[in-house]
């Protein structure tokens, strides 16, 4: 076990410096992946960390990809391709807390499923986010149907859903085939469908109660605050203050691990 979190430890800081020099990751972002990829690979081993790597470097990809496309509507996004450790603790807490557990339950099953579920949960929304605001039409919003701006909190589309299936399914595959054997079909299907239902729950959230900005100068929405991109100071104009689009990861990624453990 000494051994295993000495390597973890090496490799999450050989990640994170990696990540930080290639724009991905701020400072404070490198450190929130240095400590989350040390609990990871150091108490739950290699098939745990190529779980995390598999979301990391898609969505890190994803973030990058179409770039000049998606440039007019960064200002709708809470921030950047570049995380920092708000970002990172978001979407990875949840993973680094059953990995944890599995150190103290190293043979229960709900542990790995609940993991997997939560990486797929922010996968999904990742990909619906990165790819979904490309889509040829309109998003919808998910409580009204009412058409909105790409790149809208809480907006969906069947383009967008696709992708987040197409995420949700991808960290599925892995974590059925690096799963307990004898139990691939079946964590397929649940890590799938926990990590869908997770990234529209992020959707509900962000239509509902996610704190929503208006710049003033610009009038447009936005998840900035307290300054717009053009420095003017933001006015909320609905949801919960403190609901900010990293709460709303974390809300995405443990409804993700709740319903894989529940199904």
């Amino acid at each position: 076990m000494l051994l295993q979190l000495l390597l973890g430890f090496l490799f999450a800081a050989l990640i994170a410096f990696a990540a930080y020099h290639a724009h991905s990751l701020s400072k404070s972002g490198a450190w929130g992946a240095f400590l989350e990829g040390t609990i990871i690979f150091g108490l739950g081993g290699w098939k745990w960390a190529v779980l995390l790597m598999a979301f990391f470097v898609s969505s890190s990809a994803l973030t990058h990809l179409f770039e000049k496309k998606k440039a007019s509507l960064n200002e709708e996004f809470d921030k950047g391709g570049t995380r920092d450790i708000g970002q990172v603790l978001a979407n990875g807490a949840i993973a680094s807390f059953f990995a944890g557990l599995h150190f103290f339950f190293p043979a229960a099953h709900w542990t790995w499923v609940a993991f997997a579920a939560s990486l797929a949960a922010v996968n999904a929304d990742t990909w619906a986010t990165e790819l979904g605001v490309l889509s040829p039409s309109l998003p919808r919003l998910i409580t009204s149907w009412k058409p909105v701006e790409r790149g809208s909190s809480g907006a969906i589309s069947l383009y967008g859903t696709l992708e987040a299936a197409g995420g949700a399914a991808f960290i599925a595959i892995l974590g059925a085939m690096l799963g307990p054997a004898g139990h691939v079909w079946a964590n397929l299907e649940i890590i799938l469908i926990a990590g869908l239902l997770g990234s529209l729950f992020d959707s509900l959230l962000g239509a509902t109660v996610q704190a929503i900005y208006r710049c003033p100068q610009c009038d447009k929405e936005t998840e900035k605050h307290p300054l717009h991109t053009c420095g003017t100071q933001t006015v909320q104009i609905r949801g919960w203050s403190w609901l900010n689009n990293d709460m709303v990861n974390l809300g995405c990624a443990l409804v993700g691990a709740v319903i894989g453990m529940i199904l």
